[in-house]
Formats: C-alpha cells, structure tokens, sequence
C-alpha cells in the first residue's frame, strides 16, 4: 500500500514537471506577419518579420514610413518587442505588448503618451500585406 502511494506520487510529480516545462517554454513566432493597428488616417498594416532564439526576438517592421529595427522577448503566450523609428524629431520607442494564439496576436502598442490595440496574423506565402 505504501508502496502504490510512493509510485502514485513520483508520478504526479513527473506529471506536474512535463505540464511545467511545456509551459514554460515560448510559443514559436518566427516568420512573417501582417501587423495591424489604427493610425491618425484610419487602419493600416505593415508586415512585421520575426527571427527567434528561445525567447529572444529580432526583425523588422516594414512599413509606409520605411524599416525599423525590432527587439522583444516571449514568455509563454507572451509578447513584447519595441520597435525603433528615425523621425524628423528624433529617435521614437514604440513598445508593443500582447499574447499569441496559434497564427495570431494581438495587443497594445505604446507610442509615447498615446496607447492603441494592434493585431497580427501570420502572413500567407506569396501575400502581401496591405499599405494603406
């Protein structure tokens, strides 16, 4: 009896370490996306590419107002990257926070003072984003 209830627990143990490690780990968001959000002129899209190193991210969104380079972090389902942009006025920090689900995110971007919703899916091969 003592027996069944040490292997039942070195079990639920293990168990409990795989559900863990899975959760642990960064969800994969290497690749293209189409990265929407709402502008001063309405919606507009810019493709957002991402190369990941565990949870370590890099790329670029490529946008109306040219490329600017990206750097984040994944925790889990979790995102966070800024993107920095040359403008007339200086350097600008736009800091993006949000989940992924599967082939889409969805979050907050901070531009300074002001904060919007954006949204991306992973774009399609041979497609391409909108630039309105």
């Amino acid at each position: 009896m003592k027996r069944n209830g040490i292997l039942l627990a070195t079990i639920a143990t293990f168990v409990m370490a795989l559900a863990l490690g899975a959760k642990a780990q960064a969800t994969k968001v290497d690749g293209s996306w189409d990265l929407s959000m709402q502008g001063g002129n309405g919606n507009f899209t810019q493709t957002l590419m991402l190369q990941q190193d565990g949870d370590t991210l890099k790329g670029t969104v490529k946008g109306r107002r040219g490329d600017s380079p990206v750097t984040g972090k994944m925790d889990g389902n979790k995102i966070k990257f800024t993107a920095t942009r040359q403008t007339p006025n200086g350097e600008r920090t736009i800091e993006y926070n949000g989940t992924v689900d599967g082939d889409t995110m969805k979050g907050t971007v901070a531009m300074g003072d002001n904060q919007r919703e954006w949204t991306a899916k992973r774009s399609q091969p041979g497609a391409a984003p909108s630039q309105q």
